[in-house]
């Protein structure tokens, strides 16, 4: 099947969901968050003991669809709005089925969120997994990578504009469980799999509720009680209205270049190696 920008690609281990707009890089629009909600659910009852979700083309996605966003009709709509993304990912949380995902090229923003609630997360090493450039929003993103990263690592890939760390560095962050080649990633994800598939599906169940509700006793469901009202009140300070006003008036990427620069890594690696080369 194919609608909305969604494909739905059935195994026998494991069925795919697959973000399907390459010529858009994948942006979330209205109509691929509707129908990659009904796949998820459809897929509780049905098709393969597993369920994976990967992108097509150049990325995984590159987040919200811009052409489609807006923070103008009100705090409380904002807050509703904010709210539906995080409920779309605890359906993948809630699932009865383990969650493979599979990141490669590009998984900007509201995408990295996304791939945050994976039961598995595999990456290929080269991927980017990256902030918003534009610093429109606060408080949203970052706050479901703090269980698996900690506070600070959260806080460092969210205060930098646009920060990014490639795949290697989110598995050895321990956001995603491996990274490995481009080339290997389905198969690595499928040959996780086969060998689920060897577990009757019940006990597959019990051992991620068992395994959630410690995660949540640690805080996990409290840490993003509060993210789509802190992202909506931040969509109403001066200076992000500024930049919003902004982007309506002037060319994406010249916006966009304001705020571009070095991540986090390129950083500490740039010093590192001053303080190596002044010896």
């Amino acid at each position: 099947m194919d609608m909305d920008g969604v494909v739905l690609e059935e195994g026998e281990a494991i069925d795919w969901i697959v973000f399907n707009r390459p010529k858009a890089a994948n942006a979330f629009s209205a109509a691929v968050l509707e129908r990659f909600t009904a796949l998820v659910k459809d897929r509780q009852t049905n098709g393969a003991p597993v369920l994976g979700i990967r992108g097509n083309g150049r990325g995984f996605s590159s987040g919200m669809d811009l052409g489609q966003y807006s923070a103008t009709s009100g705090p409380t709509s904002d807050v509703m709005r904010l709210s539906s993304y995080v409920e779309r990912w605890l359906d993948l949380w809630r699932h009865p089925k383990p969650i493979i995902v599979a990141v490669h090229g590009y998984c900007i923003g509201v995408g990295a969120q996304l791939a945050s609630f994976a039961d598995i997360l595999v990456v290929a090493d080269d991927a980017v997994i990256s902030e918003p450039t534009i610093p429109i929003g606060g408080g949203f993103i970052a706050p479901a990578w703090t269980s698996h990263v900690g506070s600070r690592r959260a806080k460092e890939f969210a205060f930098l504009p646009g920060n990014r760390i490639d795949g290697r560095t989110a598995a050895e962050w321990g956001w995603a469980n491996c990274a490995v080649p481009a080339s290997e990633l389905i198969a690595c994800c499928e040959s996780l799999a086969q060998r689920m598939k060897l577990v009757p599906p019940a006990v597959l169940t019990m051992k991620k509720r068992s395994i959630n509700r410690a995660m949540e006793a640690a805080g996990f469901h409290a840490a993003l009680s509060a993210v789509a009202e802190s992202d909506a009140l931040l969509h109403l300070e001066p200076e992000v209205s500024r930049i919003r006003n902004r982007l309506k008036t002037e060319d994406l990427k010249a916006v966009v270049k304001d705020y571009a620069g070095e991540s986090s890594q390129e950083i500490f690696r740039r010093h590192q190696v001053r303080a190596a080369e002044q010896g």
